[in-house]
């Protein structure tokens, strides 16, 4: 690698950073997919917090995950150090020639900086106009036009550097075999026949969510005996009250609920083999884009420009072109404002029988 900067580059060992939550880490996969796509002999890793490693962990181009637990600062300061300073080593260890830092920590930066990488790529954040972060990366690639990109797009930025275009990312979402016959098991037991629709009504954030009346409503005028839906939600307290309260709510016998029961690569299994998915802003209406199920997805007060699904077999149905909405800025995320609540039922049951040619 003589000229690190330069866009002909071979490198054998490639790190790409991104220390976020869980449907942040599903849109590093366009990225992953153009580095794989452009070296096919490179070994990709990645870095990123450990709770989001299902997302990623089994993506068919990536060797191996470092992980941060945040978790670790329980434990001590001394045993918190030993966690730091053994992840410097695994880095160092693996002799990047590219580490592509997404993030905006200066934790981030640090580790690229120590990664000894002859080539280290950065965003030029207004945040961290500094020398700092110049010294960190040796390449900075300008943000100045992200606020009118999507996430894709704005990850995607990161490979200017190498040559490599935005022009068809592609994200993708992983699941292994295990999970797939997992799935099936469970669908099988619970007799859901191959034309089921999967409704993901809830968010860790309530002010992301549609009233649970209409999502009963809409759920009742979709399921059929020969299609069934199929309810999801993660494993907590506040999500599973809410998917209690629909089931008491719909009339229709055609209503499963595998809520809190899967893995995200099993939930992932599920939506790969739905007719229709139907969900609010979450990580979940982003793996049924990266799979190509049909989607329908729910928008608040969010950056539909950052976060809409991302694909081309999708509908968003924004609560904004039935009322007015707060600045996204300007959410109290702990608030139980229901802002979903101008979007019709009609609509939404429309739109899933245009998909579903009812």
């Amino acid at each position: 690698m003589a000229n690190p900067t330069h866009a002909d580059v071979t490198p054998h060992n490639i790190l790409l950073i991104k220390l976020r939550h869980h449907g942040d880490m599903l849109l590093t996969t366009p990225v992953i997919n153009a580095l794989r796509q452009r070296y096919p002999q490179a070994n990709i890793d990645v870095l990123l917090y450990k709770e989001t490693r299902p997302m990623l962990e089994a993506h068919p181009a990536i060797r191996q995950l470092h992980v941060i637990d945040r978790k670790w600062k329980q434990e001590g300061s001394w045993r918190k150090l030993r966690h730091e300073r053994d992840l410097l080593a695994a880095v160092r260890a693996a002799h990047y020639d590219i580490v592509i830092n997404l993030a905006d920590q200066w934790r981030s930066a640090l580790i690229t900086l120590a990664s000894g990488a002859p080539l280290r790529i950065g965003f030029a954040f207004n945040k961290r106009n500094n020398a700092f972060w110049r010294l960190c990366h040796n390449r900075l690639v300008p943000t100045s036009n992200h606020n009118q990109l999507h996430t894709v797009e704005q990850n995607m930025s990161a490979l200017t550097p190498l040559g490599i275009s935005p022009q068809g990312a592609r994200a993708s979402m992983h699941y292994s075999a295990v999970d797939g016959q997992k799935v099936d098991a469970l669908l099988a037991e619970q007799r859901v026949d191959a034309a089921f629709i999967v409704f993901q009504p809830t968010s860790r954030w309530n002010f992301k969510c549609w009233e649970e009346e209409k999502v009963a409503a809409t759920i009742d005028q979709l399921a059929q005996a020969n299609r069934k839906v199929v309810l999801t939600a993660a494993p907590d307290k506040h999500e599973m009250a809410m998917i209690a309260r629909i089931q008491s709510l719909c009339t229709t016998p055609h209503l499963v609920s595998l809520a809190g029961q899967l893995t995200l690569p099993q939930l992932a299994a599920l939506i790969d083999r739905a007719r229709l998915f139907i969900g609010v802003d979450s990580a979940p209406m982003h793996m049924a884009a990266a799979l190509d199920t049909p989607c329908i997805a729910l928008f608040g007060p969010t950056k539909l420009q950052f976060w809409r699904p991302w694909g081309e077999n999708n509908r968003v149905i924004w609560a904004g072109d039935y009322g007015l909405l707060p600045n996204p800025d300007s959410i109290d995320t702990n608030t139980r404002e229901r802002y979903l609540s101008a979007i019709p039922v009609d609509d939404v049951v429309e739109a899933a029988r245009n998909f579903l040619h009812d």
